[in-house]
């Protein structure tokens, strides 16, 4: 599989995973620098938001965009957004930029979670980080909507995500 950065392609490990499956489990780390699962939101639909780093203008844009959303329909679910960027890095910009709705998770000292949702780069400048992309879970773990952005540097389909996850 392969995704574009400003145009060149970038091979990526795998394939996000298919609907109607059971999401891998995953151990990402919180601002508290504890140890978090998918058994830590059990019962809560969950969007994920995947992203190389809230570093970058895009991703930072698309915690927002998210966090905004989520504060205009408040709902019994969880936006998950997954970098590559130490939780410190993700308080601080939490802190600087008013993100205060979703919860933002480090891949810090592992690439389990992008090989197992198949979307780790595997070469170009932004190799060993996170493709775009954004999965979406029912309460039960089960995949009910998947995006895998084509282009780095483009931002994900926030309404069809959104549609997904706010569903009842």
């Amino acid at each position: 599989m392969e995704v574009t950065f400003k145009g060149s392609p970038v091979r990526i490990s795998g394939s996000l995973p298919r609907l109607g499956i059971q999401a891998p489990d995953f151990v990402l780390i919180d601002k508290d620098l504890k140890k978090c699962s998918l058994k830590d939101y059990s019962g809560k639909r969950k969007l994920i938001s995947i992203v190389p780093s809230l570093d970058t203008a895009v991703c930072s844009l698309s915690a927002k965009k998210f966090n905004q959303a989520i504060k205009a329909n408040p709902q019994e679910g969880v936006v998950l957004n997954v970098s590559a960027d130490l939780p410190f890095a993700q308080s601080r910009f939490c802190h600087a930029e008013q993100v205060d709705t979703i919860i933002c998770l480090s891949m810090m000292g592992s690439k389990d979670f992008a090989e197992a949702y198949g979307i780790l780069m595997l070469d170009g400048p932004l190799a060993n980080l996170c493709a775009r992309a954004i999965v979406v879970l029912d309460e039960n773990d089960t995949v009910v909507y998947t995006e895998l952005v084509p282009e780095i540097t483009q931002e994900p389909n926030y309404d069809k995500a959104l549609e997904h996850f706010l569903k009842k």
